[in-house]
């Protein structure tokens, strides 16, 4: 057995605004995947998986009780799956902002789910909100708390524009420039992430009048500049706006900024051959680049592993 592939997604512009109901901007990201299989003898990290699938399936029991008006599975196939076998072969990784749990949520309700919206129907405002609130109760188990985008990204697999928290569409975004010298990025931290200190983090900072000022004024608005600029395609604009967002967050979202970090944040914006972002809640895994021109920024940042996402 196998199942369909379920990419990765990187949220552009939006990490901790969109909990707050500001813009945010997702894409499907191709260079990494899941899918669902079955063996009888499993590897390491396949037994791994098939355990935490083990644990998940419970929740899941749980939570169709808790709310029958939207979640309804074939649990009795699900668990008989389970226990011939099944795991999630993905090569996403766990811990670096980029969906590794969103995909497995995407590969479940693909599978299992009773009464599924599909992505070949009309995808009106009121079934995205629907899928939202479904992945969003079962990515909870992973992280506490989930908006449920990241799923809905992996399952779709098209960009999706988060206008508010009740205000989710498809988004077309301006197709690549193969040639071109400026890039989005991923840059490897190499420290594993947790999800769920950071929002935590975040959630105490906001009992800080300041910090949440900083937040509706300058982080959203930024924030709301560079995914116009993006979707219109204004590349210089962005980079201008992407920088004031670099800044805002090197200044205000520090603990989420590995220490070795900051002074590699602080020189790109010195220098303007790059700016650094937070890549999902941060903490560890990715950090988002963009970069005017994407050899100045290689060369510049030479020490680290980096992996071009989108070019200008």
């Amino acid at each position: 057995m196998r199942g369909p592939l379920f990419y990765a997604k990187i949220l552009l512009f939006g990490e901790y605004g969109i909990i707050k109901d500001s813009k945010g901007l997702a894409i499907p990201y191709n260079s990494y995947q899941g899918t669902l299989k079955k063996e009888e003898n499993l590897n390491e990290s396949a037994a791994l998986s098939n355990k935490n699938l083990c644990l998940f399936y419970t929740y899941l029991k749980e939570k169709t009780v808790e709310f029958p008006e939207l979640l309804s599975f074939r649990l009795e196939e699900l668990e008989k799956d389970i226990n011939e076998g099944m795991y999630f072969d993905s090569s996403i990784p766990q811990g670096y902002g980029v969906g590794s749990s969103g995909a497995l949520v995407a590969a479940l309700y693909d599978k299992y789910a009773n009464n599924k919206i599909t992505v070949l129907e009309n995808l009106t405002r009121d079934k995205l909100l629907q899928l939202k609130q479904i992945f969003s109760i079962m990515e909870s188990f992973f992280h506490g708390k989930s908006s449920g985008l990241d799923p809905l990204n992996s399952y779709l697999s098209i960009p999706i524009l988060i206008n508010s928290k009740d205000h989710i569409e498809p988004a077309g975004i301006p197709s690549q420039k193969e040639e071109g010298k400026g890039a989005v990025f991923l840059l490897d931290s190499q420290i594993i992430g947790e999800t769920e200190p950071m929002v935590n983090i975040f959630m105490n900072k906001m009992k800080n009048e300041g910090f949440r000022n900083m937040l509706s004024k300058e982080f959203s608005a930024h924030t709301d500049a560079c995914i116009d600029d993006f979707l219109k395609g204004n590349v210089k604009s962005l980079f201008g706006n992407v920088k004031k967002l670099s800044k805002v967050v090197l200044d205000n979202f520090q603990p989420m900024i590995p220490k070795k970090f900051h002074q590699v944040w602080q020189s790109g914006i010195e220098s303007n051959n790059y700016y650094l972002k937070l890549c999902g809640s941060g903490g560890g895994g990715y950090i988002l680049g963009f970069a005017p021109d994407f050899e100045k920024a290689k060369e510049q940042l030479k020490d680290y592993r980096l992996e071009l996402v989108y070019r200008f």
